[in-house]
């Protein structure tokens, strides 16, 4: 797992290379892509589960904001088995690693059998869901061989930010001038992590050791954070058995927060894009939120853009990453939560790699 954890800015890398050529979308691989967008005539249904779940949560947030295309997701365990009349005249997304588990392609032939036009973003070029859906847009992030999907989580945000700029090509919501420099954001992204990497894990390895003794945690993310808090907290019961939540921020008060004490500790998203209003009305209230959860005693572990000294004075540990557009920061900060989740499942002398009662790709429901 640590080591599919450094593989990262490789695996990104690659995949980019798939479908980004000298700062434009490559035409022999995205063409397909656009034109399947294209032919979406009411909304994208995201059948996925587990961790390529929370990539599809993220996924709707970006394609409808930048492609204007509704979206829903689903859990594909559910999906297959929704009457046919409500699965009519939509388009279907698969999200899967392996490409062949079980739920998930139970919902694509239920897709296909209706009608549907369908796409697969899978990291197994031959899958039986590359093979099956109309289009496949693959990931590259290469064999990944511990039950925790790390590199490969990462590599599926990437392309579903490449589909939401793909989006906005095949719906004209966005200019030519823009999307070249999103992609051009893109293309730094690799080697931005990679310098990133060894001050995390050294960061989360000293965060875990403090965290020994705690059984129980709730992960707080608002917009395109909270799927990254879904992962995070997922990632934690699957590598250290520990029980871990994930909540949109302002949902806390709603119940979650009569768990709150020193001994569940609360991991804060508080990361911004200074250049979208948005993301900062969303910041401060996770500042605000902060602040009150710091008169209650809890104990709080943030990731926080570098330097946000008001983030760092409210938090007992702080994790920074470097400032990037606001879907970029979800891919970085979902990083430094994979090694917490590694660093607390060794504290634990927990084998990592092969956690217990999981498998790698749920070939049957």
């Amino acid at each position: 797992m640590l080591r599919e954890i450094f593989e990262q800015p490789d695996t990104l890398s690659t995949t980019l290379q798939r479908y980004v050529a000298d700062g434009s979308l490559r035409a022999d691989t995205c063409a397909p892509i656009i034109e399947w967008l294209q032919r979406v005539s009411t909304k994208i249904v995201i059948a996925a589960s587990g961790s390529s779940r929370h990539a599809g949560l993220l996924a709707e947030l970006l394609i409808e904001d930048l492609g204007s295309i509704p979206v829903d997701v689903e859990y594909a365990s559910e999906y297959s088995y929704r009457h046919q009349k409500a699965l009519a005249n939509n388009a279907v997304l698969v999200i899967s690693q392996s490409g062949e588990t079980a739920d998930t392609l139970a919902a694509l032939r239920k897709a296909n059998a209706v009608g549907s036009q369908t796409l697969a973003i899978t990291n197994v070029d031959g899958s039986t869901m590359a093979r099956e859906a109309t289009v496949s847009f693959p990931t590259v992030a290469g064999r990944e061989r511990a039950v925790p999907a790390t590199k490969s989580f990462t590599a599926q945000l990437l392309n579903l930010y490449l589909l939401a700029l793909m989006s906005a090509v095949a719906r004209k919501t966005m200019d030519a001038t823009e999307i070249r420099l999103r992609l051009a954001e893109m293309e730094a992204l690799p080697s931005l992590i990679e310098t990133q990497l060894r001050p995390w894990e050294e960061t989360m390895r000293r965060i875990a050791d403090s965290y020994h003794a705690a059984r129980n945690f709730l992960f707080l993310g608002r917009g395109l954070h909270y799927p990254i808090a879904r992962e995070g907290a997922l990632k934690l019961k699957e590598s250290a058995y520990l029980h871990a939540e994930g909540y949109p921020s302002g949902e806390l008060k709603h119940g979650p927060n009569a768990l709150v004490s020193p001994t569940t500790p609360l991991v804060m998203i508080a990361t911004v894009d200074h250049s979208a209003a948005d993301s900062i009305e969303r910041y401060e209230k996770v500042v605000q939120l902060m602040r009150d959860m710091r008169q209650q005693g809890a104990s709080i572990l943030a990731i926080a853009n570098s330097g946000d000294q008001t983030v760092a004075a409210l938090a007992d540990h702080t994790v920074f990453v470097a400032p990037v557009r606001e879907p970029l920061l979800a891919i970085c900060e979902t990083i430094p939560l994979q090694l917490f989740s590694y660093w607390m499942a060794t504290n634990n002398d927990i084998d990592v790699d092969n956690p217990r009662n999981l498998t790698k790709a749920v070939l049957a429901e």
